[in-house]
């Protein structure tokens, strides 16, 4: 209990307890996830950890990677929406943060730019919000220090 993981698609938790429920007539032991965001509660199938991407919050050495690649300026997205947005979604989905980072990079500075349509606008809505919930629980703060600091460091 207590630990801090990242459940790729929703964002960063803290374990809160594991508990058995019976689903389909099958009694299953899962992990109970409160996540900062939206205070939402999400239960993990403790069998299925691995294969949903469950992995450990990243370190402050990590972090430091995640902000220079939030602040490099390299844009390499295709001008094809739908592309554009098959990759971004592949990599939302991988749960690797570097990725991830990657994405809100871009869609911030393509929003800037050139703005977005309203379905990359949603993509960088749902990817900050992931994002943000792993830089809370990594740097011990709120979910609104959280966004105040990735606005910061995406306008460097």
């Amino acid at each position: 209990m207590g630990d801090k993981v990242v459940y790729p698609m929703h964002g960063a938790g803290i374990i809160e307890a594991i508990e058995e429920k019976e689903v389909l007539g099958e009694c299953k032991r899962y992990y109970v996830m409160r996540l900062p965001i939206n205070e939402m509660k999400v239960m993990v199938p403790c069998e299925n950890m691995e294969r949903v991407g469950l992995r450990e919050v990243i370190s402050e050495q990590a972090l430091q990677k995640v902000l220079e690649v939030l602040r490099s300026r390299k844009a390499t997205t295709s001008k094809n929406w739908n592309h554009r947005y098959r990759t971004n979604l592949e990599k939302i989905r991988s749960g690797d943060i570097f990725e991830l980072a990657e994405v809100v990079r871009s869609l911030s500075q393509r929003d800037r730019e050139k703005g977005l349509s309203t379905g990359e606008r949603k993509m960088l809505e749902n990817a900050r919000q992931i994002l943000l919930s792993e830089i809370a629980l990594a740097r011990g703060l709120e979910v609104e220090q959280a966004n105040r600091f990735l606005d910061q460091v995406l306008a460097q």
